[in-house]
């Protein structure tokens, strides 16, 4: 099914701000979620985790420094629209991505991420210096957020993957 675009849609879109590293709620639609979505905040008050905010534009984006994203699906249901549809909160592209600010690369023991994760995608490679490298198992990491949040250098984000092997940073 082809999504129609009105005019007005489209001009919106071209004032706003670019939307390729928001975090969009999970279910959001992966090509039209600013057109579709109308401000009503109905996703963000009823999300049970308070992880999302709202955007410059009134929109809901996740905000991973806040806590894990339990993939619930409540914002989705509650979605007036087609901005976020139950049906596609399994196909959440976001993974996490360490920078080279981890607290372990720099020779300080910390594992607050790894400690953190329910889905136990990180671990992390001795090198010498008594330092140790994070890696995360893309295969396990689901993109909640969690190990975001529990970093306390912010050295942890979420990373958008997409079909064509291209990745986004938010």
């Amino acid at each position: 099914m082809t999504q129609q675009v009105s005019r007005r849609g489209f001009l919106r879109r071209a004032t706003l701000c670019d939307d390729s590293n928001a975090i969009r709620p999970p279910g959001a639609h992966p090509d039209h979620f600013l057109d579709l979505c109308r401000n009503c905040d109905l996703c963000q008050k009823a999300c049970p985790e308070n992880v999302l905010v709202l955007d410059e534009g009134g929109r809901p984006q996740l905000s991973p420094a806040q806590g894990a994203c339990t993939f619930c699906g409540i914002c989705a249901e509650v979605c007036p629209t087609d901005a976020l549809d139950l049906a596609r909160v399994d196909d959440w592209p976001w993974r996490a991505e360490a920078s080279s600010a981890c607290l372990s690369q720099q020779g300080v023991s910390c594992r607050a991420c790894q400690d953190s994760c329910d889905a136990r995608a990180i671990s992390f490679r001795l090198m010498t210096g008594g330092r140790a490298l994070a890696e995360i198992d893309l295969d396990q990491c689901v993109g909640c957020g969690e190990c975001v949040a529990s970093c306390p250098v912010g050295a942890l984000q979420l990373t958008k993957t997409q079909q064509n092997g291209r990745e986004d940073v938010a």
